[in-house]
């Protein structure tokens, strides 16, 4: 049996991994979380049996990028394996693209002002025993969504925040520069960044050079915890393909390609065999 203190090393190991190539400053605001987060956020995710919500999809050039999508089809996929409820939530159009396959939960574009009226209607209807956000915009303090390059996207968001502040159940949150929901946990840290930072809360924050990345950290422990290889089911390339066919672009480049934040699919790949070196799982050669 792994001890607490091992599986707390395990956890510095995953949280040191995924923030290594520091590419929006991840790494420099690390010290503002309590060490742990990896292994605290499996535990809850291990210990939920009813719904969880996934919120995902961020707007760039007029459809969906790739950063998001990738780490909660992979994180979906595994809780359906083990029995659980996930539902994906997401405005369009990453809902149309990705209904027919996964059960998903619309939430509507451009509409901060109702926001907190149809979280409600959804929280009463979807009762969920925990809610993920991945690569979710995150409100400013100008309550309003802005991208990388300090654009203001507001009209092409759906509110996902309000999921974070009202839900009677635990909540995660999956960001990797600053202006995603959960990032008002460590904002004075954010600050730093050249960003406009989010001022959304959540209960355990994590975070990842690539949002998607954060996913597979999860899914690691979850292996753990099962002593099952979960993470040698993740093939990062053919989730882009998938999603490159529905009309993703890569947040950066913003072309229909199979990258994720300006990054090669084998990035993703090198990720999920360090981690499973990590948790002493047998490597899967992707």
């Amino acid at each position: 049996m792994t001890t607490p203190l091992a599986l707390l090393t395990i956890s510095q190991k995953i949280e040191s991994l995924l923030v290594q190539r520091n590419l929006r400053g991840m790494k420099n605001v690390q010290p503002a979380l309590k060490v742990g987060y990896y292994l605290r956020a499996s535990q809850q995710l291990m210990e939920t049996n009813g719904c969880i919500l996934i919120g995902t999809g961020f707007p760039v050039a007029g459809t969906f990028e790739t950063d998001g999508p990738v780490g909660a089809i992979a994180l979906y996929n595994c809780l359906k394996s083990l029995g659980k409820k996930p539902v994906l939530v997401c405005g369009e159009p990453l809902y149309s693209a990705l209904q027919g396959d996964f059960e998903c939960y619309a939430i509507p574009i451009d509409d901060i002002d109702n926001a907190s009226s149809y979280t409600q209607k959804a929280l009463k209807e979807l009762q969920p025993e925990l809610i993920i956000s991945i690569e979710r915009p995150g409100l400013s303090q100008q309550n309003c969504y802005y991208n990388i390059r300090g654009e203001d996207i507001s009209e092409n968001c759906a509110t996902f925040d309000f999921f974070m502040s009202l839900a009677n159940c635990p909540t995660i949150a999956i960001g990797d520069g600053g202006n995603e929901i959960g990032m008002g946990n460590i904002y004075e840290a954010i600050g730093e960044l050249d960003i406009v930072p989010c001022v959304t809360r959540c209960d355990e924050l994590l975070i990842a050079d690539v949002s998607n990345w954060g996913a597979y950290g999860l899914i690691a422990f979850v292996s753990l915890w099962r002593n099952q290889n979960l993470l040698a089911d993740i093939k990062p390339k053919n989730i882009l393909a998938y999603l490159s066919k529905l009309g993703s672009v890569d947040g950066l480049t913003r072309k229909n390609e199979l990258t994720e934040d300006g990054l090669c699919f084998s990035c993703g790949e090198d990720i999920i065999f360090q981690l499973q070196k990590i948790c002493g799982l047998e490597p899967n050669n992707l």
